[in-house]
């Protein structure tokens, strides 16, 4: 008996131990929030806490699972986010179909002018929620500061469009009638996007879906939950600066339980996906399944083709940027180079050396090129991807290892030896590997382009005029987007952008890409007398 006691009393203590070992660990990591040291205090500009909400439907709120937000630089943690419940997230679903009902009736001029103010108010805090980006993120200052521009550019953007959009009238066969196309929101635009982009992306969607006369639903990264509660904030302002519900642009924080209940929610009546091809298909068939529209921005295997006629001084600074730049964590992420065989060795030599000038550091610091992969998984996906790639037969000319230092950091790396249908190179790896080909004709490099799954982003390189037309023709490369001496990333905001084949089909941002974001009526209008039918038919 006195030995089960003893036994029984030494459990106790043992558990209690390590509860107290657990609590403490807990408590040390909270302590050390990065939001809490001096260095960081600016966060605070942003209206961030240590423990920050994150569902908004016109208050604040969040009763879901807290999560801690980690910055891929140094793996520390920077601040905490309460995501959203279900029924939290049905709630906000409520609210933002009572919102559209006031939003709808505003004039499209006006919905203008709120998203110009929009775009105001992120001017204001270009540079800080930029920081946030690039901290929270991992991408480099300047590019985080570039990502919120690109939102100010879209809100410009849809200003304009707001007093354009339109169909046609069209003629109509019968005397006395006339036909014309009337556009109207499709309602409520749920966006979910991914953490390589956790600002521009719902920029692009949400300008655009605004001046439409849609209300947004937005579902941010799991692991970008800060960018999407800052974002949020600023936005909420200015919709209660005019009285408007705060529910027009409401936000629920959360994992796949939130993702999949918008896929299959038919209150949804447009989801914006942006993310992996895996994922985007069980989106799409969700929402297909249900007779919803979806906008699918997924996966790209881009490639830049240099014939021999190419201007290398313009090749190899695209090159390098399109493949090391976001550490290749960018969709349009240059992963093939194609080098005609005369120009293959002296353009590797170039973009080797190029790569090992690169700086690498902090993303924060203004001098810096190349920051950390997102996560840890991401620097397993890396280190896997070389091995295969090893095993296929190819070369590591630069790079190939992960840096000894704090946070995410891989080394940019070059691979050459692999054929072009490697079933490494067929693959799209998020990871800054460049995988280098060479081929001997015009046909053969344009087959290679198009002869992998995805259809997102392409670019050549040559000073022949007869075959940039054929690049851009039936024949040539089958890209959403299709550029000629330029690199593969970096699009503007005023074309239509996204891809075909498994990149989803889905165009964001400019052209045509509003028509997206409402249903389209043909409207026949009898202004005689007269009742006559269409083809001439006679029923009388």
């Amino acid at each position: 008996m006195q030995r089960c006691l003893t036994l029984t009393v030494a459990r106790h203590w043992a558990l209690r131990k390590k509860l107290l070992t657990i609590n403490f660990q807990y408590s040390a990591a909270m302590s050390t929030l990065l939001i809490k040291q001096p260095k960081y205090a600016w966060l605070k500009e942003l209206g961030l806490n240590e423990e920050n909400d994150g569902v908004y439907n016109g208050t604040w709120g969040g009763k879901g699972e807290v999560i801690t937000s980690y910055c891929p630089a140094n793996n520390e943690p920077i601040a905490r986010v309460r995501q959203a419940t279900m029924s939290e997230y049905e709630e906000t679903v409520q609210k933002s179909r009572e919102a559209w009902r006031v939003w709808a009736d505003i004039p499209a001029p006006k919905r203008g002018e709120i998203v110009r103010q929009i775009g105001d108010a992120l001017r204001k805090k270009i540079k800080v929620l930029g920081s946030l980006v690039s901290l929270e993120m991992g991408k480099i200052y300047v590019e985080g500061v570039g990502e919120v521009q690109e939102y100010v550019d879209v809100c410009d953007y849809a200003v304009g469009l707001s007093r354009m959009i339109g169909g046609p009238v069209l003629p109509s066969e019968r005397p006395g009638h006339a036909l014309i196309e009337m556009w109207n929101p499709v309602g409520l635009v749920g966006i979910i996007t991914a953490f390589n982009f956790p600002v521009a992306v719902y920029g692009w969607n949400n300008a655009i879906a605004l001046i439409c006369g849609n209300v947004c639903l937005w579902k941010g990264a799991p692991t970008t939950p800060l960018t999407s509660v800052a974002v949020t904030k600023i936005v909420a302002e200015v919709l209660e600066q005019n009285s408007l519900p705060g529910a027009i642009c409401s936000l629920t924080c959360g994992g796949a339980d939130i993702g999949n209940a918008m896929s299959k929610d038919e209150r949804v009546d447009l989801l914006s996906f942006t993310g992996s091809t895996h994922v985007g298909k069980m989106v799409a068939m969700n929402v297909q399944e249900r007779f919803g529209r979806n906008l699918l921005e997924l996966g790209g295997n881009n490639a830049i083709i240099v014939f021999e006629d190419a201007d290398l001084n313009l090749v190899v600074p695209s090159a390098v940027f399109a493949s090391v730049g976001t550490a290749g964590q960018r969709c349009t992420t240059t992963r093939r180079l194609m080098l005609h065989e005369s120009v293959h060795d002296v353009v590797v030599e170039r973009v080797a050396k190029a790569y090992k000038q690169v700086r690498i550091g902090d993303p924060w610091d203004p001098s810096t090129l190349y920051g950390p992969l997102h996560t840890k998984q991401a620097v397993e996906q890396y280190l896997a991807a070389i091995e295969q790639a090893k095993q296929q037969g190819g070369t590591v000319v630069c790079g190939g290892k992960v840096m000894d230092r704090p946070g995410n950091y891989v080394e940019p790396t070059i691979i050459t030896g692999l054929p072009h249908d490697a079933p490494i190179v067929q693959t799209e790896t998020f990871v800054p590997i460049l995988y280098v080909l060479k081929f001997k004709t015009e046909e053969e490099a344009f087959a290679w382009n198009n002869e992998v799954k995805q259809g997102l982003s392409s670019s050549i390189f040559t000073k022949d005029m007869g075959r940039v037309f054929r690049w851009l023709g039936p024949k040539g490369s089958d890209c959403g987007i299709v550029n000629v001496n330029i690199p593969t990333s970096g699009a503007e905001i005023g074309g239509a952008f996204g891809g075909e084949k498994h990149t989803g089909g889905g165009r964001e941002s400019g052209s045509d890409s509003w028509k997206q974001y409402m249903r389209r009526s043909t409207c026949t209008i009898n202004y005689s007398k007269d009742l006559p039918l269409a083809q001439g038919i006679k029923f009388e």
